[in-house]
C-alpha cells in the first residue's frame, strides 16, 4: 500500500474533490448519482491530518496516526454502490478509524450506528435488526456477534482479505448465516481486528 505525503493541489481542493470523480469514480464504474453527489459534496479533507489535505484525493490510503487509515477514493465509492442504502435501512458501520465513510453514509440511511472494530468483534448483547451493514477496511474473517447483529436478509458490505489480494465483497444473512462474495479487486485497509484465527499444526 502506498503512503502519500501532502503537495499543492492545482486549482484547489474543490477542483482535486471533482477530478476524484471524473478520473477515479467513473472510470471504474462507480456512476450511481447517490454516491458521486455524496462523494462530491462531503469534503475529504476534513478527514485527514492538516499536512494531508493536499492528498485528500489522490487514489490512495492517507495514514491518520494510530494504525488509522483513510482508503482510497474508490474503495468508498465501491462499496456505497454495492450497498445501495436507502432511507429504509438500519445501518450499522464498522469504522476504519476516519469517520468519513459514516459521513457519507449518515443521511442515504434511516439510522446509523457506528463501531471501532474492537467493539465490533465482541459478543452482541442481543441479537440485531440492521437490514445494512458495512465494514470499512478489509476482513479475513466475519466474526459471529456480527452476523447475529444482523436481521434475516441483512445486507453486508465489505473489504475481503485473501491470498495477499484485497476485494469489496457483499453478502446477505440467510438461514442465520452470511457468505461473502468477492467483487472488484481493490486495494484498501485491512483491518487486524478481523485477521483470520491461527490454526495449529503438528
Amino acid at each position: 500500500m502506498t503512503i502519500v505525503k501532502d503537495r499543492p493541489v492545482a486549482g484547489g481542493l474543490a477542483a482535486a474533490r471533482k477530478a476524484m470523480i471524473d478520473s477515479q469514480l467513473r472510470t471504474s464504474g462507480v456512476n450511481a448519482d447517490f454516491v458521486l453527489s455524496r462523494m462530491g459534496t462531503v469534503a475529504r479533507e476534513d478527514f485527514v491530518p492538516p499536512g494531508s489535505h493536499g492528498v485528500a484525493y489522490v487514489d490512495r490510503a492517507i495514514p491518520l496516526g494510530n494504525g488509522r487509515m483513510l482508503a482510497a477514493p474508490l474503495v468508498q465509492g465501491l462499496m456505497l454502490q454495492e450497498a445501495w442504502p436507502s432511507t429504509a435501512d438500519k445501518a450499522l458501520l464498522v469504522d476504519g478509524g476516519s469517520g468519513y465513510l459514516a459521513e457519507l453514509l449518515r443521511p442515504l440511511v434511516g439510522s446509523l450506528e457506528v463501531v471501532s472494530p474492537d467493539d465490533a468483534i465482541g459478543a452482541p448483547k442481543r441479537r440485531g435488526d440492521f437490514t445494512l451493514l458495512i465494514i470499512d477496511g478489509a476482513i479475513e474473517r466475519l466474526p459471529e456477534g456480527l452476523v447475529k447483529r444482523l436481521a434475516e436478509g441483512g445486507r453486508v458490505v465489505t473489504g475481503l482479505l485473501r491470498g495477499g489480494l484485497t476485494r469489496v465483497a457483499t453478502g446477505r444473512k440467510a438461514a442465520g448465516e452470511v457468505a461473502l462474495l468477492p467483487l472488484s479487486e481493490v486495494g484498501m485497509p485491512v483491518l487486524p481486528a478481523f485477521a483470520a484465527k491461527s490454526e495449529w499444526s503438528f
